[in-house]
């Protein structure tokens, strides 16, 4: 098969295979005969671990040449640009900081929002669209983990396709 595809078409098929298996694990973890809060609470717990685990694995890889960061900021910044391009091909659209260690990303076009459909009130589909927001806040918060910064990563959307994560770095 790597015979017939070049590079390019590879890597294509890399990215559409990575964002089906996170649109099914999404799905999975949250398909329930009861539905209750609980079961909602663990899948998103469940799918934010996920992200964690694989979020340290890529950062490891992705900094293997790189000397360690000197401050918080320069950790956030490499995840708005480098970390967020390797993971979505895009840098982040917009990073904020109080400077007291609250930093606000917002990607404008989240990848996996492009296809969302956005029928129906706001408030349904920000719901349903905050289950698939638990693996990439893992991501960046594994990232940072790995990176030295402990870190609680919240994600909000107010309107298809673009999200807000918002990462507040725990005091040491």
């Amino acid at each position: 098969m790597s015979a017939i595809l070049g590079q390019d078409d590879r890597r294509l098929v890399a990215e559409s295979a990575f964002d089906l298996l996170v649109l099914e694990m999404v799905d999975v973890m949250h398909k329930s005969p009861t539905e209750t809060e609980n079961d909602k609470e663990a899948a998103y717990f469940k799918l934010e671990s996920l992200g964690y685990r694989v979020g340290m694995a890529m950062v490891e890889r992705i900094t293997r040449d790189r000397p360690r960061f000197l401050d918080t900021l320069d950790a956030v910044k490499f995840i708005c640009k480098d970390y967020w391009i390797a993971l979505f091909k895009k840098q982040i659209d917009n990073l904020k900081t109080n400077h007291r260690g609250v930093y606000v990303l917002t990607d404008n076009n989240f990848r996996w929002f492009l296809r969302m459909s956005s029928d129906g009130s706001s408030a349904e589909i920000s719901r349903q669209a905050f289950a698939y927001l638990a693996f990439p806040c893992g991501l960046i918060r594994g990232a940072l983990a790995n990176l030295g910064v402990a870190s609680v990563v919240i994600a909000e959307v107010s309107t298809i396709p673009q999200c807000t994560f918002q990462i507040k770095i725990a005091k040491a």
